[in-house]
């Protein structure tokens, strides 16, 4: 992704009382762009890199959450999939222009946002399985609250189906590009779920059906003992969630031991009967933080601690919707004011 000036201008945050300018990975500056960053005096901070929503402040405005970071992973699946990169402040005027568009439908309710999906298509016609010439870039929006939220509006558990049928991603596939194709192939198991009561699916790894990769479309964490484990990205097969890169930065700056590694079904069962299974939570965007109180391994039913919300995914949420809301200070310069 390629940065101009007019990009990096409405892209500076502020930390620890200095402006900086958070560059993803792989992304590059314009001449331009590098020499105004210098003479204004910016730091420029590497970054890592969920669709993008929209939340409501307390004053009334409209804020977004690490655009930078959805700016990369549409640059990453749009390589993958043999589409022209996107300019980075085109993608961030677009957002813009449609959330000024349909600000009234922003909600200001607890636990609520405007989910933003930005998608591209090729739209030329023709028959042949050959990259298109041409694109439509398109932004869709639609008010959300959480996925499986209490009566109060407040975080609640659910259970989560695991089977070792269908698989969601191999390696050398599209799992960790935004990919719609991604999405079709979970229906069959996500219906399978439904027979046991289940909201999700716990995908297991394509060439073993043994490690714990994903659940529905968020990624996933299980804490255990007083380590908190989540699958590695270097297979391929996970999306890297922005928001997981968050839980991940929380977690760490808390002082609290993440792991991300390979973690078997059967060690999760394991701890679960010997009570060092302590919360299961799944992160992603629309869900922020969605805890998970049973998983159904195979038909059998395997209870996370006491079945309620733990207390590192209560404060995640708290955090992180807390800073997308305005209602917690953003100490990680990750928010960014659009109204």
């Amino acid at each position: 992704m390629l940065y101009t000036e007019e990009a990096v201008r409405a892209g500076l945050r502020v930390r620890d009382g200095r402006r900086v300018f958070y560059l993803p990975e792989g992304s590059r500056l314009t001449p331009a762009a590098r020499d105004w960053l210098r003479q204004e005096g910016v730091t420029v901070v590497p970054h890592a890199e969920t669709p993008p929503a929209a939340y409501r402040t307390p004053d009334g405005g409209i804020q977004i959450f690490r655009p930078d970071m959805n700016i990369k992973r549409m640059a990453r699946t749009n390589e993958r999939m043999c589409i022209p990169e996107l300019p980075g402040d085109l993608f961030l005027a677009a957002v813009k222009a449609v959330i000024e568009a349909d600000r009234d439908w922003v909600p200001s309710a607890p636990g609520t946002a405007m989910y933003i999906r930005p998608f591209i298509f090729g739209d030329e016609v023709s028959f042949s399985v050959l990259p298109a010439k041409h694109y439509k870039f398109m932004i869709i929006l639609s008010p959300t609250g959480s996925y499986y939220a209490a009566n109060d509006g407040g975080l609640s558990t659910t259970r989560i189906y695991v089977q070792d049928k269908y698989i969601r991603a191999a390696h050398g596939g599209t799992g960790y590009a935004k990919v719609g194709g991604n999405y079709g192939g979970g229906m069959r198991a996500s219906q399978d779920a439904m027979k046991y009561n289940c909201k999700d699916v716990l995908w297991l790894d394509a060439a073993e059906h043994k490690y714990v990769e994903e659940i529905g479309t968020s990624n996933a964490f299980f804490r255990i003992a007083d380590e908190v484990i989540t699958a590695p990205l270097d297979s391929g097969t996970i999306l890297p969630g922005i928001t997981r890169d968050s839980v991940i930065q929380l977690l760490k700056k808390w002082g609290v031991k993440v792991s991300e590694r390979k973690l078997s079904i059967d060690e999760v069962v394991a701890a679960s009967k010997d009570g060092s299974l302590q919360e299961i939570f799944a992160s992603g965007t629309a869900a922020v933080i969605s805890p998970i109180g049973w998983l159904n391994v195979m038909g059998t039913d395997v209870q996370v601690a006491d079945g309620t919300v733990g207390p590192v995914a209560q404060k995640l949420y708290d955090t992180l919707y807390g800073m997308q809301t305005g209602t917690v200070a953003d100490d990680m310069g990750w928010t960014y004011r659009l109204l």
